[in-house]
């Protein structure tokens, strides 16, 4: 593979601190990790931006959040095609195998996948439509949920109105999964909504009964 190159100097330095330092400070616990498995308790599906730093947000450490990010934090519909479906696979083996108590869905300000949304809905994301836009097809997973913030005029009100759709969306693809949604009925998993505001530090919960996010 000679498209492949040595890491930037930088990041080569980072690494040496870590190991020189944290690492080296927990090797017990480290080669614990690496003997005993995983056993971690939550997933965790939130997006790829990188200013949302989920471990930092909960103070978790190694092993303890099962993790899977994607393009606005989505959840597909359950659909066994047998084709390609990573983060089907991902919950798949988080539920199944590692039996995790806790789902979490966390949506956040400012978000790029979501902003793409509202520009195709809005006939701006010409690129978005084209069939070959992965990006553009995977929105189309929260595309039906516009119509809910269609008429909010402001548009940063409607793109956190948005954000906040895709974890409700996810949400309820994810009870379409049969073992999902038999885990959740035997009291075996739990599935929580949350969304974090990335400049103010704000993390909302969503609550099913008042059928609205609440502030942390």
């Amino acid at each position: 593979m000679q498209f492949a190159k040595p890491l930037p100097s930088y990041l080569v330095h980072r690494y040496q601190g870590w190991k020189a330092t944290t690492y080296s400070e927990n090797e017990s616990w480290y080669r614990r990790l690496a003997s005993d498995g995983q056993h971690p308790r939550a997933m965790v599906i939130s997006c790829c931006d990188s200013r949302v730093h989920v471990t930092s947000i909960f103070g978790a450490d190694q092993g303890e959040f099962f993790i899977h990010r994607n393009i606005a934090n989505l959840v597909p519909p359950y659909e066994p095609d047998g084709d390609h479906h990573g983060t089907s696979a991902t919950i798949e083996y988080a539920v199944t195998a590692l039996k995790v108590a806790h789902l979490m869905v966390l949506g956040h300000s400012q978000c790029g996948g979501v902003q793409g949304c509202i520009d195709m809905c809005k006939g701006h994301a010409p690129e978005l439509e084209k069939k070959e836009s992965f990006v553009g097809r995977w929105m189309d997973i929260l595309r039906p949920k516009f119509d809910l913030v269609a008429d909010i005029e402001d548009e940063q009100q409607q793109a956190r109105a948005l954000e906040r759709q895709s974890v409700l969306a996810s949400l309820s693809n994810l009870m379409t999964f049969p073992f999902v949604r038999e885990a959740v009925e035997k009291g075996e998993l739990t599935l929580h909504g949350l969304w974090t505001d990335i400049g103010e530090g704000g993390l909302e919960y969503y609550d099913s009964k008042l059928g609205k996010f609440l502030q942390i």
